[in-house]
């Protein structure tokens, strides 16, 4: 342990100490010499030096210790690494019943703020395991926990949550609801193309997502809907009404390998590391570019079983997995214990002041104190 000053200049108070020192010596018995006849022709001598000396030096050190507490108070110490004792907590999940607490623990719904289990539960938008994280690292280290969580478990962040202590996991089975299952896009086709295997290949991709045919191609001056996929098959460049669509997070398959809207980055390789999709940002939305036309002799990839999933991973990323087995995400250890918070010294002082206090008044108006004056 260690104390430390978040004011350090308040220690410049200890000056007034002075004050207390100087009244008692201004306020010494003053002894009035007396003569007396039989003494009178004595020969003088010199006087002996007199020594400081204080008066009543009880009440002195009393009101030297209140001056000295008052400054150390100005000072706002506080004590590094004083051991913190507290209870054992368990967090419940938001959506489950609060069990029945031990003896001495306290109950805590694991949510923003951490509310005591006796209010009402909370609605929680954040994820699980960012709160496990932040209340591990607000709880004094060695502070028993236990969690409370839905099975399945919601709320997953990408990982397992990582804590500095061992946590009782403790699922609740609860019924999961139903995923939300996303639709296939629908490919709209528009311009002019030269091979017909590109329509081939374009209406196989179309079976393959929704087994639904390829829909008839758009007008000229007409953009695809909100959801669909544009497909440009010509190669000059797309209309204008095409490019506010796409800006507007769009999403288009450019077939011809010369239509180059800009640098892209390669999103698709085959098998023999061959860039096949290149992917070109426009505004919001993005541009799908073929390297090569849109058939099996000259784009190899399009034999590849897995073409057709990994390029509607392209046009609609799969959304990160919302639900998992709460087994399965037991917290880890080894994250940083969280930092000991210091004690404030303040509460103490100023008890002490006011014990200091009520002596020194006591002992200044004491009726033994006029006596003996």
């Amino acid at each position: 342990m260690s104390l430390s000053l978040l004011f350090p200049l308040g220690l410049l108070a200890l000056a007034s100490l002075l004050v207390p020192l100087l009244i008692h010596l201004a306020r010494r018995h003053q002894y009035a010499p007396l003569e007396f006849a039989a003494l009178r022709w004595l020969r003088a001598k010199a006087r002996p030096r007199q020594r400081i000396r204080f008066d009543e030096w009880p009440l002195l050190l009393v009101r030297l210790l209140l001056l000295a507490a008052l400054a150390v108070l100005l000072a706002r110490p506080l004590l590094q690494g004083a051991p913190v004792e507290t209870p054992p907590w368990v967090v419940v999940a938001p959506g489950l019943n609060p069990p029945a607490l031990p003896a001495g623990s306290e109950g805590r719904w694991l949510a923003a703020g951490f509310p005591p289990l006796q209010d009402a539960a909370p609605a929680s938008a954040q994820p699980l395991a960012s709160l496990l994280r932040e209340l591990d690292q607000s709880l004094p280290k060695g502070t028993a926990l236990t969690v409370y969580v839905p099975d399945p478990l919601p709320g997953l962040d990408g990982e397992r949550p990582r804590l500095s202590r061992a946590v009782q996991w403790r699922p609740v089975a609860t019924p999961a609801a139903a995923p939300v299952q996303g639709t296939a896009p629908q490919l709209r086709v528009a311009g002019t193309d030269s091979a017909p295997s590109a329509l081939r290949v374009l209406d196989a991709l179309q079976r393959a997502w929704s087994g639904q045919a390829l829909p008839a191609p758009l007008a000229a001056a007409a953009a695809p809907e909100d959801g669909q996929v544009g497909v440009w098959l010509a190669d000059a460049p797309l209309p204008p009404v095409w490019q506010a669509w796409v800006q507007a997070g769009g999403s288009v398959l450019a077939v011809s390998p010369n239509l180059a809207p800009g640098t892209g980055s390669t999103v698709l390789r085959d098998d023999s590391g061959n860039a096949a999709v290149v992917r070109h940002a426009l505004g919001r939305g993005q541009v799908l570019q073929f390297t090569a036309p849109l058939s099996p002799d000259a784009l190899p990839i399009l034999r590849e079983p897995s073409f057709p999933r990994r390029l509607l991973e392209q046009l609609q990323p799969l959304p990160p997995p919302q639900l998992a087995p709460a087994a399965a995400h037991v917290p880890l250890t080894g994250a940083a214990a969280p930092l000991a918070q210091p004690r404030d010294l303040a509460p103490w002082l100023l008890v002490l002041i006011m014990v200091l206090f009520a002596l020194e008044r006591w002992m200044a108006t004491a009726p033994r104190r006029g006596a003996s004056a």
